[in-house]
């Protein structure tokens, strides 16, 4: 099972089944709040590996963070979502649906590491904090990284250090072509793949 995850564009899919099959999930209890954004805290901001204070963003003329409108208003068209697969941007409802599935095991990719995947509700911090067994499809990741800021390094060196910040504080990596191995009773697993 896959969750499509595609930030700030949950209006497009509204009424079909795969947002539906998220939004009727039974509320589950949490051992604490869900909120949209987990914060870095503050031993994690003087330690992260970059500086995307400013969102991050590359492009030549910077737009402020957090002004719209998103040139975004759905996942990439060449992405299919079938079958069993879900959309929500909810970190609540992803846990509301994984806990009436019995799901334990996460795997998450997208854009952007050190943005959506770390840090949204559905991210690698909530998840782990909550007890999922999470893991970073590291190869089908990218950062929000401006080489113009510290550490002034290249773009995929950037998102490599993202890559490493989060092997070593928060959870294991694994390659894409991982995913294709079958595991024996590996039922209980779904991947959160983040705006695409």
């Amino acid at each position: 099972m896959i969750v499509h995850a595609p930030s700030d564009t949950m209006k497009f899919y509204e009424g079909t089944p795969w947002r539906l099959r998220m939004q009727r999930a039974p509320a589950a209890p949490s051992p604490f709040p869900i909120v949209a954004r987990c914060a870095r805290e503050p031993k994690e901001v003087r330690n992260f590996p970059i500086d995307d204070s400013e969102g991050g963003c590359d492009d030549p003329i910077v737009k402020p963070e957090g002004t719209g409108p998103w040139p975004w208003t759905r996942e990439n068209p060449a992405i299919d979502i079938v079958g069993f697969d879900g959309v929500s941007e909810s970190g609540q409802e992803i846990y509301n649906y994984f806990r009436q599935e019995g799901i334990t095991n996460v795997a998450l990719m997208g854009v952007h590491t050190n943005i959506c995947i770390l840090n949204r509700g559905f991210g690698i911090r909530q998840m782990t904090r909550l007890g999922f067994q999470v893991v970073l499809v590291r190869d089908l990741t990218d950062s929000m990284y401006d080489p113009r800021k510290r550490p002034f390094v290249s773009h995929t060196r950037g998102t490599e250090l993202v890559i490493e910040h989060i092997e070593t504080n928060w959870c294991p990596s694994m390659l894409s072509e991982d995913l294709t191995h079958v595991i024996p009773g590996s039922d209980n697993s779904v991947s959160i793949t983040s705006r695409a």
